[in-house]
């Protein structure tokens, strides 16, 4: 990257809420307690989907896609968070902060299209339940799979690279937790209005579009759920797809907010709030969703749990 003007300085300062130091004990709290549950939450649904050999079916198979996405993306950024809230100096080197922009933003876009596959899997199982194991074979979950993965780190090639080539002139202090797009714009000391626009349209593309997929998707499980006779299949029908309908209210609720809404000085420290939802808080929540809510899940743990006591005996 070029370094004119100072534009790529040594390091960056996080400045978070440093403005208000009686949040950071608080902050600390809450930050540690939710990495410590993403990170067991998110490995237990990944070992339990794996050892049992009735999770292997693509619902799961995603999911474990999910929680291994939803690790690497609160690892790139709490750790430091947690590093900086207990430190004086608040800072990230500029490869740091590099890393940290390119992988959050991978992972994010790679959740955007993977939360979409999800709900596509669920309509064929739903809508198509007879043909299901025709058309959701191993090959084409692999196919879906490495394709949200792939698009999600080229567009986080293209976005970082148009973002970090912007010239700072010397500006270092990043107004978040965290180095993210909108943040590391507002440092440029040139005119960004053709980044923003372009920031929008490629938001467009990664939320909104696989979002009235998901809707369309959903309008079609829901006409096909209410024909069922049975109550409990139509329990049943729902039961499999809430968990769904809920992690992705929070993800693309958040998301979209985040980077849908015009850019006002008044919503800083809202924005600030929103990214940790999406980038703390979720990737929390989806391991307690998917298990409290699914039976399947639940009874998976305790044929674990009775295995692993079964061999210390």
């Amino acid at each position: 990257m070029s370094r004119v003007n100072g534009s790529s300085p040594q390091e960056f300062i996080l400045l978070g809420f440093s403005d208000r130091p009686w949040l950071e004990l608080p902050l600390f709290v809450v930050f540690l307690v939710s990495y410590i549950l993403t990170i067991f939450g998110n490995m237990a649904i990944i070992l339990v989907s794996r050892l049992d050999a009735k999770l292997h079916t693509p619902m799961y198979f995603f999911l474990t896609n999910l929680s291994l996405l939803d690790l690497c993306y609160t690892t790139s950024t709490v750790p430091q968070m947690l590093i900086n809230i207990r430190s004086t100096r608040k800072v990230i080197s500029y490869s740091g902060c590099v890393a940290q922009l390119f992988i959050f933003l991978a992972l994010g876009c790679t959740e955007c299209f993977l939360l979409g596959v999800m709900s596509f899997d669920r309509f064929v199982a739903i809508c198509r339940p007879l043909h299901y194991s025709v058309i959701m074979h191993q090959r084409l979950c692999l196919q879906l799979a490495a394709a949200c993965w792939i698009s999600g780190f080229s567009n986080s090639v293209l976005q970082s690279t148009w973002t970090l080539q912007m010239p700072r002139c010397g500006h270092k202090e990043v107004d978040h937790f965290f180095c993210e797009v909108p943040a590391l714009l507002k440092l440029s000391c040139v005119d960004t209005t053709a980044n923003e626009a372009e920031l929008f349209f490629i938001s467009v593309l990664f939320l909104l579009i696989p979002l009235i997929l998901i809707l369309i998707s959903y309008a079609f499980i829901v006409q096909a759920v209410l024909r069922i006779r049975s109550a409990e299949g139509r329990r049943k029908a729902f039961g499999t797809c809430g968990s769904h309908l809920i992690v992705v209210t929070l993800f693309y609720g958040t998301a979209i907010y985040m980077y849908l809404q015009p850019p006002s000085p008044a919503s800083k420290d809202r924005g600030k709030m929103v990214s940790l939802f999406y980038g703390i808080i979720t990737p929390m929540l989806n391991p307690l969703i998917y298990t409290l809510r699914n039976k399947e899940v639940k009874g998976a743990f305790r044929r674990l749990i009775a295995r692993v006591l079964s061999i210390k005996k």
